[in-house]
């Protein structure tokens, strides 16, 4: 893939969806049916380009650590050149064979029309390498949130400062002023909280498929990935992390909510503006926008005062689009009802959102539990907390009361 070519024309996608507006705009008219879905239809083509982009780059990723395992797995031989594990030759080899057909030279002058011949060694169905499946999501928060190891204790705690002294007072040389009875102390607290899943697969399959065992880990792992950037947003904090879309007294108050600027139904430039501005200058240095895609769509739709759209997509490699200058995340699992006093999204420094790991995410293989059903067992187990340990490092973008 050209990764800078697709860069390139999601952006005049996005350039002709905007020239659409303008149109309108300029004619002082309401968008008609047909414009609308034009510019829906560019929209949707130009967030498609983006997850083929991501993806693609997600892809190269993988090999590039696949290629590294398999050159742990060279051997030298009695000659001293490198050869393969017999495991993995064998393994790679019944791979191949199954890709292409192909067999070693050795054999090469017996036929596949003839069963005796060398026709029983072909499989009956020819399997492609590869897996039908949907565009996994992407996640987030582990990468923006700050994260701790807790390997041994049964909880990580911090001391908080919830309340500053009160100003001094003005006063004589000698006297001392007033004694402060505002300034006050707090506690932070995650306690990791035990994530598990199993799966049972044939013996007969993972014999046949030696690539199975790999995608049973693979996608054990995404699904765990998933359900821990679904409660860092939206976890209730009850048995599992407490997530930014939650309010809490424990972690981000409703006096970050913000509505003003925004009606019942839709986000507006100057809801944005004073969610943006809610937060003091220092937390934006380090801040991001997260909002689902449905909110991205609207937002696009939006300008300032001077006419320029708020919403600016990236045309460079790894960089993200930005909202009023600060970078956007889009994620599958930021709300998305877009109905009265409903949250929409969400601004903030997101190295203010704590997480505690009592350890790694472990992957266990189980031959012997479920051997009288000629079964294997994986299971995965997690143990994790989460939580926004400062709430005025967050504003929450929330759509107006009816």
């Amino acid at each position: 893939m050209d990764v800078n070519a697709k860069l390139k024309e999601r952006a005049k996608l996005l350039s002709d969806a905007r020239a659409i507006l303008d149109k309108v705009e300029a004619e002082k008219r309401d968008i008609t049916a047909e414009e609308s879905a034009q510019w829906d239809k560019l929209h949707d083509e130009a967030r498609k380009i983006k997850v083929a982009v991501e993806r693609h780059e997600q892809q190269e990723s993988l090999e590039r650590d696949l290629d590294n395992v398999r050159e742990t797995a060279l051997r030298p031989d009695v000659d001293g050149a490198p050869e393969k594990a017999d495991g993995n030759r064998a393994a790679e080899a019944y791979s191949r064979w199954l890709r292409t057909g192909n067999v070693t030279a050795e054999i090469r002058a017996l036929q596949s029309d003839k069963d005796e011949s060398g026709g029983f060694l072909l499989p009956p169905e020819q399997w492609v390498d590869g897996l039908i499946k949907a565009v996994d999501n992407q996640v987030f928060m582990r990468g923006l949130a700050t994260v701790y190891s807790v390997p041994t204790a049964e909880s990580l705690g911090v001391p908080s400062l919830d309340n500053d002294p009160a100003d001094p007072a003005w006063t004589s040389e000698l006297a001392i002023g007033t004694e402060d009875s505002t300034m006050s102390f707090g506690k932070r607290s995650l306690h990791p909280h035990p994530l598990a899943k199993y799966i049972k697969v044939s013996r007969e399959l993972l014999r046949r498929m030696p690539g199975v065992e790999g995608l049973v880990r693979d996608r054990l792992a995404y699904k765990f990935a998933v359900t821990l950037e679904d409660v860092y947003l939206e976890g209730s904090g009850s048995g599992q992390p407490l997530g930014v879309f939650t309010a809490s007294s424990d972690g981000i108050n409703t006096d970050r909510d913000v509505s003003t600027g925004n009606t019942a139904t839709s986000i507006k430039t100057d809801g944005l503006l004073e969610a943006k501005y809610t937060l003091k200058q220092q937390y934006r240095a380090r801040a991001r926008w997260i909002f689902h895609r449905d909110a991205v769509k609207q937002i696009a739709k939006l300008k300032d005062g001077a006419g320029n759209y708020l919403w600016q997509p990236s045309v460079v490699l790894g960089q993200p689009d930005t909202l009023l200058n600060l970078p956007v995340i889009e994620s599958e699992y930021a709300p998305s009802t877009f109905s009265a006093s409903q949250y929409v999204g969400i601004i903030g420094d997101f190295t203010h959102y704590w997480i505690a790991d009592a350890h790694d995410l472990e992957m266990q293989r189980l031959d012997e539990l479920y051997a009288a059903s000629n079964q294997v067992g994986f299971i995965g187990r997690f143990n994790t907390d989460g939580m926004p340990v400062l709430s005025e490092a967050f504003a929450r973008v929330k759509l107006a009361a009816s």
